[in-house]
């Protein structure tokens, strides 16, 4: 990929991003740039990745052909927006991983003709698993950030209105996954089990459910109808989860992550 791409910002998302666009070889490092208020994180960006930290945000604007906005959603985005507009090239286009803020934000900061893409990047970027969220304003068009954004993971392309589900949801997601195999794997230690063996048997189950899942084509209720005999063994153990909170409680976790990045883009 021969675009030149330069981060407003290099904070955690940012080095998650550029790792793994680095690491499959979809962009080198030394088409990447990055500025930052803190230069010890710039220099280990530099030190680390091979990117470009040494020269002055004006130089990096007016050759970048994406400008990703990686900053907190807190942050002066119009002071970013002035400089944007004042030395960037008028095709060079907005990619905003900032939670919450929306496209007509944007457009006012950055410029009401600039291509702007919105981007609700995953958390397993190292992984090639994942989604990310993508939507474009009118300016914009798959072409200019494709090849870019499947550099760290997968892509669904939204309509702007499901963007914060989708950041309480899917990009959140991992944090649900990871809370369920801590409790699977408690649960394996408080019946008995070994720690090291409990823990193993909890991903190895997790990973081999997904599995079933796209290789059947199945719903789930379903592999959960064929797993489970008659008062066996499993039909009681999820008798008890039902009787719990599980299902409802997950389903508020999401809705409040889901009401949190709405607040973080009204503020």
């Amino acid at each position: 990929m021969e675009k030149q791409i330069h981060f407003i910002g290099g904070g955690q998302m940012a080095e998650a991003i550029i790792r793994a666009v680095v690491n499959n070889q979809t962009i080198s490092a030394d088409r990447m740039s990055v500025t930052d208020i803190n230069e010890a994180r710039l220099q280990f960006l530099n030190k680390t990745y091979g990117v470009n930290t040494d020269s002055s945000q004006e130089k990096y604007l007016a050759e970048a052909d994406l400008i990703v906005i990686a900053v907190r959603p807190q942050d002066n985005l119009a002071a970013l927006g002035q400089a944007v507009q004042k030395f960037a090239t008028p095709t060079a286009a907005i990619v905003s991983i900032v939670a919450g803020v929306t496209m007509e934000k944007l457009a006012g900061f950055f410029g009401a003709e600039r291509p702007i893409i919105r981007v609700i990047p995953n958390t397993l970027t190292d992984t090639g698993y994942g989604y990310s969220g993508v939507a474009l304003n009118a300016y914009a068009n798959k072409d200019q950030v494709d090849g870019f954004l499947h550099g760290f993971g997968k892509v669904q392309y939204l309509d702007e209105a499901l963007i914060d589900i989708f950041t309480g949801y899917g990009v959140a997601g991992p944090n649900y996954i990871y809370y369920f195999i801590e409790s699977l794997a408690d649960a394996g230690v408080l019946a008995g089990l070994p720690r090291e063996q409990a823990w193993n048997v909890a991903l190895e189950n997790v990973t081999g459910a997904v599995v079933m899942l796209k290789q059947t084509g199945l719903h789930p209720r379903q592999l959960l109808d064929i797993n489970n005999s008659p008062g066996g063994v499993g039909i009681h153990g999820l008798y008890e989860l039902n009787n719990s909170d599980f299902a409802a409680g997950l389903q508020r976790s999401v809705l409040a992550a889901v009401k949190r990045t709405t607040e973080l883009g009204e503020k």
